[in-house]
């Protein structure tokens, strides 16, 4: 009895980090990114970047997801609980950090390495995802494709607005 007990405290907690991490990094990337739009749109724009639209679509579906992908792998891994959450954790400051650089302090340069990083830090949740589930894994793969797709226009910004 003690023994389910704590398997059930432990998948709460899980589930609980995993929750207080995405709300995190919803609050923190909105305001940040709110902060800096007008001299974001004053910017010159690569090529590959995409409409607008995309951005306000995918947003929801990786938030969407990190929240169910990351409560069912809560709920029902054990090993790989902690790869997850701290993957994610660490995800979330380079994403954080990509906000904060790019939008509050207009370096693109330095955020499109912030934003390599979380990229780099995804990669063990979605291999986490894949161990769970193939669908559970596929779900979480735009997440790791937008992360890169970012990395890649923060690097274009920078190429295209060195005085920025």
């Amino acid at each position: 009895s003690d023994g389910l007990e704590a398997v059930r405290v432990s998948k709460v907690l899980f589930v609980t980090a995993n929750l207080v991490v995405l709300a995190v990094y919803v609050v923190g990337s909105g305001l940040w990114v709110r902060s800096g739009d007008a001299w974001y749109r004053g910017l010159e724009r690569p090529s590959w970047q995409p409409p607008d639209v995309v951005f306000g679509l995918i947003w929801p579906y990786n938030f969407a997801m990190l929240g169910v992908v990351g409560t069912l792998i809560a709920l029902n891994l054990t090993t790989g609980r902690f790869v997850w959450i701290g993957s994610f954790a660490l995800s979330v400051v380079g994403a954080l950090a990509w906000a904060y650089l790019f939008y509050v302090q207009q370096t693109p340069a330095a955020s499109a390495w912030a934003l390599a990083f979380a990229a780099l830090c995804t990669v063990p949740m979605v291999i986490v995802a894949f161990r769970y589930n193939l669908v559970a894994g596929f779900a979480m793969l735009p997440y790791l494709v937008w992360l890169c797709l970012a990395t890649s226009l923060a690097a274009g910004y920078a190429a295209l607005n060195p005085q920025a």
